[in-house]
């Protein structure tokens, strides 16, 4: 199960906090950790990963939307992840996992992206432009 967190805060956030804010959350994920920060809109995200569904590198998070507009963290199961790939048929897929299903579609459609998705899950998106 990964650890996923995200950081607000007026007076920023910093990169030593959020690095040991994501390294504190070891113990839910193992094979890999990622932290985005805008230092701009003083907002962090930060990401442990444990591989289930891509063991791959692409597969790992923060992960970035193809138009570049969005990044996220997730965890959890979509279980109808791969039904809905065929809303994006001309979508080049980098990875086969869930997660960029879920920023793809939201990248397209929006929050109403979310009535789509059945499983459990937890997911923060921060739109960088």
């Amino acid at each position: 199960m990964c650890g996923i967190f995200g950081a607000f805060s007026k007076i920023g956030t910093s990169n030593k906090g959020v690095q040991l804010a994501t390294e504190s959350l070891f113990h839910r994920g193992s094979d890999a950790q990622g932290v985005y920060s805008d230092e701009q809109h003083k907002f962090s995200l930060g990401h442990r990963r444990l591989s289930i569904l891509d063991l791959s590198e692409t597969a790992n998070q923060p992960m970035y939307s193809r138009c570049g507009g969005y990044v996220m963290v997730y965890n959890g199961e979509v279980y109808n992840f791969k039904t809905l790939k065929a809303k994006l048929p001309d979508f080049e897929w980098k990875t086969s996992s869930d997660s960029e299903v879920i920023l793809e579609l939201f990248a397209q459609f929006g929050a109403n992206s979310f009535s789509l998705l059945n499983g459990m899950f937890s997911i923060a998106i921060f739109n960088i432009r």
